[in-house]
């Protein structure tokens, strides 16, 4: 009896080893076997394709910009650049000269003006020979003004505003004179400039109209008009700074003679109380004057070194 149940508990654990052999065999066959390192790295190179290489982008032309310089060169902006830049160079000229020239001290020295104002305070009485001399020394336009007048010092004082008056019209176109060339640039080359984009315009208009089919057309039209402008541009570009420049020196100038009359009105009475009494002698010696006395019922009459 207690040999049957040894036997059936030993059957029991084969049974049970059997099934647990079982098991873990089935739990082997289902989980494969992991590959080594290198053969996955050569699958995997293998089973890589060699992507096709990248096309190269077409590349595009770099947009430099609008060249300014190139752009005015007569070769390309046309024939009429030419006197254009002429006009642009007489500006420049002028413009300088005139800077130079409408100084205050070479119109109006200030030497001068305080020379004169000294003898018109002197307590001895005005000299107009003193202020002769003093003319000669600082040369200017407001020195001729006052010349004219001391040379018909004893004229009436009529003649005596009408010599001012001629001798400062003298003066004042004198130094006008250097600013007409601004103010011709000034009127020409604008026009200058339109004519050149007058004549642009056509030849674009005609190089378009003979373009083959197919050709764009607005492209070339566009091309020649801005190129066309470039001569009004360059017209403009002279004109305005010359206006300015005829401008400022024009009110500069009225500026100036301005004071100079502030000068003469305060010679003229001066010069009044010698009115047939005296002349300065025009002679480049020493300058004097010569007195006569005038008695009542008298005309006055001048001495031979008065005289012209």
């Amino acid at each position: 009896m207690k040999r049957a149940r040894v036997s059936r508990f030993a059957g029991w654990r084969i049974a049970l080893a059997v099934l647990v052999g079982t098991l873990l065999a089935a739990t082997a066959g289902a989980q494969p076997a992991e590959p080594d390192l290198a053969d996955q790295q050569f699958e995997a190179a293998m089973a890589e394709e060699p992507a096709p290489p990248a096309e190269a982008a077409p590349e595009e032309p770099e947009d430099e910009g609008m060249n300014l310089l190139h752009m005015a060169s007569p070769q390309v902006g046309g024939i009429f650049l030419y006197p254009i830049y002429g006009f642009s160079f007489l500006v420049v000229l002028f413009g300088i000269e005139r800077a130079i020239a409408l100084r205050r001290r070479r119109v109006i020295p200030p030497k001068l003006v305080r020379g004169i104002d000294a003898l018109l305070e002197d307590q001895a009485g005005f000299d107009p020979r003193k202020a002769w001399r003093l003319c000669q020394k600082y040369p200017s336009a407001a020195a001729s003004v006052l010349t004219a007048a001391l040379l018909k010092t004893g004229r009436p004082m009529a003649e005596l505003e009408r010599t001012v008056t001629a001798a400062s019209e003298r003066e004042a176109n004198r130094l006008y004179g250097n600013i007409r060339p601004l103010n011709l640039s000034a009127t020409v080359a604008p026009l200058l400039g339109l004519v050149g984009t007058v004549q642009g315009m056509i030849l674009a208009f005609y190089e378009t109209a003979h373009l083959p089919d197919g050709a764009n057309k607005a492209q070339a039209l566009a091309s020649g008009v801005y190129i066309a402008l470039i001569t009004t541009f360059a017209g403009l570009c002279v004109a305005i700074p010359a206006v300015c420049l005829a401008h400022y020196y024009e009110g500069k100038i009225q500026r100036l003679f301005g004071r100079l009359d502030d000068v003469v009105g305060r010679l003229l009475p001066a010069l009044e109380r010698y009115e047939g009494k005296a002349r300065v002698n025009r002679t480049p010696a020493v300058p004097h004057v010569a007195e006569t006395p005038v008695t009542e019922g008298e005309a006055p009459h001048r001495t031979a070194a008065a005289s012209e």
